[in-house]
């Protein structure tokens, strides 16, 4: 094997995305190996020599009593049942801009519905309901970031 026949495999590996190759041949090993290799070792030493974040605590004010000495009215908790989401990434309400949205309030939805998709990594995912019922909230805006675990769409169930 010589220089053009390495080169080639470099190229071709390119081409095709590949970050690692292997060639045994003969008494021939060719190990090729694009990137670098992660030193967990030196990263965990040097996350332990930085000093920990410190966060100053959020105290929250309790409402003042209303006039009369009521107690003041605990929040109301909407009702239904939360769909989440099951990634972190973009979240749309439709297939493409001009498509129509997959659901809206108002909307009967099965457990196998398409409600939106989440775009992670360049993937479109479609998110299913997961319950039957009616669409009463859509809580996150098309075009927005979501964590996992945070509420898309309230439904009422049945």
């Amino acid at each position: 094997m010589d220089f053009k026949d390495i080169k080639k495999i470099v190229e071709l590996m390119d081409e095709h995305g590949l970050s690692q190759f292997t060639l045994e041949q003969d008494e021939t090993k060719l190990e090729l190996k694009k990137g670098s290799d992660v030193d967990v070792s030196a990263i965990s030493q040097l996350l332990a020599s930085q000093p920990a974040p410190q966060y100053a605590p959020q105290y929250a004010q309790a409402p003042a009593a209303p006039a009369g000495g009521a107690a003041p009215e605990a929040a109301a908790v909407p009702a239904g049942e939360e769909v989440t989401s099951p990634m972190v990434g973009t979240f749309y309400t439709s297939p493409s801009p001009d498509a129509d949205v997959f659901v809206k309030v108002g909307d009967k939805v099965t457990p196998d519905t398409t409600v939106c998709i989440i775009e992670a990594m360049k993937v479109m995912n479609e998110i299913k309901a997961e319950v039957t019922g009616e669409i009463v909230e859509v809580i996150a805006e098309n075009g927005n970031a979501v964590q996992f675990g945070e509420a898309l769409f309230r439904v009422k169930t049945s």
